[in-house]
């Protein structure tokens, strides 16, 4: 009893210890004032995220960060929470997204020792309690980023086409990438366009256009992007960019009307699977009755 109770005093002071982690023990700096507004500011960038020492989180948020991947992985997730929270332009950095994480893990785990400790759960109970418990709260984190990571590609996969053949009527009317890029960010609306307004305030702090939309690419981790940018890199060779952004779009226009039909393929066979059901047990209720009937005769024979 006395060891389930430091145990759980224990995982209640850990949990509280990453919940206040969260809290500023100084006035913010003019620099983290101000990244909000910046155009190219991205959460969990500049000094203060690095550890300027300005809250007891800014030190703690790497190990956080590095603990949350490493469970997420034994879990079987391979891609890391900084880079679905940039993907999805999140405001939260991925040390407090674990810290957030883990914490509630943390209460959960606390809880749950303490419930078995009061009420003498037996062991089964309680390591559910203790383990499980835990161990679901942190999945159902981990799924819901995950759940709007891929609604994100998704919502860029079926954008692309689109947002391919505007910039390619852009480049055949005369526009340069960058205008072209700028031009869609500014008039566009949707995924691309917010992804596009990212790229182009890169190339305005001095990075070149290539780079920038390599790490476009990099970022939201969809095929069509990828080869889009392969082909916009190509600006200073190629003579015509506007047809060959436009065979992208049509190639991409091919890709997502596969995957529609696909996806209604695999709905209408879903549709299916009641039906079986429904047909398969009442016939087998039928088969079951004269087979009963009959094992019973030839016992009592």
């Amino acid at each position: 009893m006395n060891r389930v109770a430091v145990a759980a005093g224990l995982l209640v002071w850990v949990g509280a210890t990453l919940l206040l982690s969260r809290s500023r023990l100084t006035r913010p700096t003019l620099a983290e004032r101000l990244r909000p507004f910046h155009p190219g500011g991205r959460p969990g960038s500049g000094p203060a995220s690095r550890g300027s020492g300005g809250s007891v989180g800014d030190l703690m948020a790497p190990l956080v960060r590095a603990a949350g991947d490493r469970l997420a992985a034994a879990f079987g997730v391979s891609e890391g929470a900084e880079k679905r929270l940039r993907r999805i332009h999140a405001t939260t950095s991925a040390g407090a997204f674990r810290a957030r994480q883990l914490g509630a893990a943390v209460a959960v785990a606390s809880i749950g020792a303490l419930v078995s400790a009061v009420a003498r759960a037996p062991v089964p109970l309680a390591v559910l309690l203790v383990a499980g418990s835990p161990a679901l709260v942190f999945l159902s984190i981990e799924q819901r980023l995950a759940r709007r990571s891929d609604d994100w590609q998704r919502a860029t996969a079926q954008e692309l086409p689109v947002v391919a053949e505007q910039l390619a009527m852009l480049l055949s009317a005369g526009y340069s990438v960058g205008a072209a890029l700028q031009r869609m960010a500014r008039r566009g609306q949707g995924c691309v366009a917010r992804d596009l307004e990212i790229v182009t305030n890169r190339i305005q702090q001095g990075l070149s256009e290539p780079a920038a939309l390599r790490e476009w690419a990099d970022a939201v981790g969809v095929e069509g992007v990828r080869r889009l940018v392969s082909v916009l890199t190509l600006h200073a060779e190629a003579a015509d960019l506007g047809r060959l952004v436009s065979a992208e779009a049509r190639a991409a226009r091919r890709d997502l009307q596969r995957r529609t039909v696909e996806q209604i393929e695999r709905r209408a066979q879903q549709v299916w699977v009641p039906v079986t059901v429904a047909t398969l047990v009442p016939g087998a209720i039928l088969l079951a009755v004269p087979f009963l009937a009959a094992l019973h005769a030839f016992s009592n024979a």
